[in-house]
């Protein structure tokens, strides 16, 4: 009984939320990209040799799980914000490495064509 209750629960607030705006899947598509090669990133200087091991793994993961938790807070407007704030500090690492430089301006390419678009798309979507 508990489990049906609990499952009309969760379909009711499914439908109460509606559908997820073009921007959020957007951004959430950039930042799973983004964990992947943080991660790759990290093992990179690791194996390198540029930082210690725990200040390499470390950060990597740090900046790992920060993107992971910015994409579940992404239903909030207050963390596209953050999510500038996390493109500048993946450039910044291009200090520790200069190859991340060139990606980290990659991935602030993309995150600013995604908010770009997708602010377009839903506006289009709310007019129609």
């Amino acid at each position: 009984m508990d489990e049906t209750v609990s499952a009309a629960r969760a379909a009711r607030s499914a439908r109460e939320a509606g559908p997820r705006s073009v921007k959020r899947t957007l951004a959430s598509i950039v930042l799973g990209f983004e964990v992947f090669v943080v991660g790759l990133a990290a093992l990179v200087m690791f194996g390198l040799g540029q930082l210690p091991p725990a200040v390499a793994l470390g950060g990597g993961a740090a900046l790992c799980l920060a993107m992971v938790a910015l994409i579940a807070l992404l239903r909030y407007s207050w963390a596209y914000p953050l999510g500038w704030v996390l493109q500048a500090g993946l450039v910044a690492t291009g200090f520790l490495n200069p190859a991340m430089f060139f990606v980290g301006a990659m991935f602030a390419a993309m995150w600013a064509y995604c908010m770009i678009i997708g602010t377009k798309l839903d506006h289009q979507k709310e007019i129609a």
